[in-house]
């Protein structure tokens, strides 16, 4: 559906110029009809004609391809003020012609107003009707004869046109003044808007802050049950064991140093987990020798037979893979020397093409398979489940009382610097 502003920007031209032709043929039929012979009529016809090209002239110059507006504004002929003072000036000069030769012809100067209005701003419209009317009562009367004219017609030729200039002007100025409405509602929506931005992105950055704590604090977490508290479990065990062997000095001395160990490497992992540095077995070797060692250490501190087994291609991971996989791996042996009474613990580490499975089985005593975090393994099983479900990988593990366990973790085989 058009509306009116879009109609007038669309069919403006074509109304004005079916009025104009319009009230040009019934000026010249009243004419006609009501001549008494003292006008020539060839003269007439031939202003009629003149005044009905001229109106042609102005359809044509809207219609060239290059004569286009040059900014948003009312009329046709706006964006070229030069070519509409011409215009204009051309369609003056026709009613004055017409009128000078036959009162009648002032219906067809009536046609001035409406095109100053067109043709120009508002303010110079206010102008041009004003020429049109003073220029249409001087043609009426002539110069000798303005002095004589009734007030009547002065009113009719110059008053009522002036008023309907203000009237336009008028409407103009309430148009603009409602374009800087619409503009100020507009700027007070765009502020608005900006306001609750601002307040969504301090909410996103406290956000943004909270689960950052919040992450970190469960890093830090993993890292202390990781190296701090298995090293004091360990440390806790051996000096037990070394109490126990108060008999025997050389077993004793054995658990002591392995206490005196096991107490070092605590602390300096600690030291590193703070600085969220890399393991240190992860730093001076690759990822199968890494867990090897573990393994290995393991099984002389536990005194409980353990072998390792890598298969597959083994290539550099990601750091976060590796370091993920070696922890997994000594949370599984810290619980199995805790919980399992296992005599024998096995260890694969396989490298497939996109994913890197690490598994861990003894023949311990088992559990129920519906354990969670609060049974045996306590926060450990949650740590392995944060640390292989942070790269998007599956733990899984199954035991059954009297069997043994069986832990496996499956993540994907991310190469050094690709993206997690």
């Amino acid at each position: 559906m058009v509306g009116k502003a879009q109609f007038w920007a669309r069919y403006g031209q074509l109304v004005l110029v079916v009025i104009g032709y319009a009230v040009l043929a019934l000026a010249t039929l009243l004419w006609g009809l009501v001549d008494d012979g003292k006008t020539r009529a060839p003269v007439v016809l031939a202003l009629v004609c003149v005044a009905a090209l001229w109106l042609l002239v102005g359809t044509l110059l809207r219609t060239r391809p290059d004569f286009t507006p040059r900014r948003n504004t009312t009329g046709w002929l706006a964006g070229r003020p030069a070519l509409g003072a011409v215009f204009y000036c051309g369609l003056l000069a026709s009613i004055f012609a017409l009128v000078s030769a036959s009162p009648i012809f002032s219906i067809f100067g009536a046609l001035g107003y409406p095109y100053a209005y067109a043709l120009f701003p508002a303010h110079w419209a206010v102008f041009a009707v004003g020429v049109a009317s003073v220029g249409g009562l001087t043609a009426q009367t002539g110069l000798s004869g303005l002095q004589q004219a009734s007030p009547f017609i002065v009113l009719v030729n110059v008053a009522v046109p002036l008023a309907f200039a203000g009237w336009a002007a008028g409407g103009e100025s309430q148009k603009r003044q409602e374009v800087i409405r619409e503009l100020t509602e507009v700027n007070e929506q765009l502020e608005a808007a900006m306001r609750e931005n601002a307040g969504l992105q301090a909410q996103l950055l406290a956000q943004a802050r909270e689960a950052g704590v919040t992450e970190e604090r469960q890093r830090m977490a993993r890292e202390i049950h990781d190296t701090i508290a298995q090293g004091l479990t360990g440390i806790v065990t051996q000096l037990q064991a070394a109490d126990q062997a108060a008999g025997e000095p050389a077993e004793q001395r054995r658990h002591l140093d392995n206490a005196a160990t096991l107490a070092r490497e605590s602390l300096r992992e600690a030291r590193r987990s703070v600085h969220a540095v890399r393991p240190e077995a992860l730093e001076s070797a690759r990822l199968p020798d890494a867990l090897a060692a573990v393994v290995r250490q393991w099984s002389e501190i536990n005194g409980v037979t353990a072998e390792f087994t890598a298969t597959g291609t083994a290539r550099p991971l990601h750091a976060e893979v590796e370091v993920a996989l070696l922890r997994t791996a000594q949370e599984a042996l810290a619980n199995v020397g805790k919980h399992a009474r296992a005599r024998r613990v096995g260890m694969t580490l396989s490298y497939m093409e996109d994913v890197v499975t690490l598994d861990v089985r003894d023949d311990g005593v088992g559990f129920s398979s519906t354990v969670d975090s609060s049974g045996p393994g306590g926060f450990g099983l949650t740590s392995m489940r944060q640390r292989v479900g942070g790269l998007s990988g599956t733990l899984a593990i199954e035991s059954e009382p009297g069997s043994g366990t069986a832990i496996s973790a499956t993540v994907p085989a991310i190469p050094v610097g690709g993206q997690r």
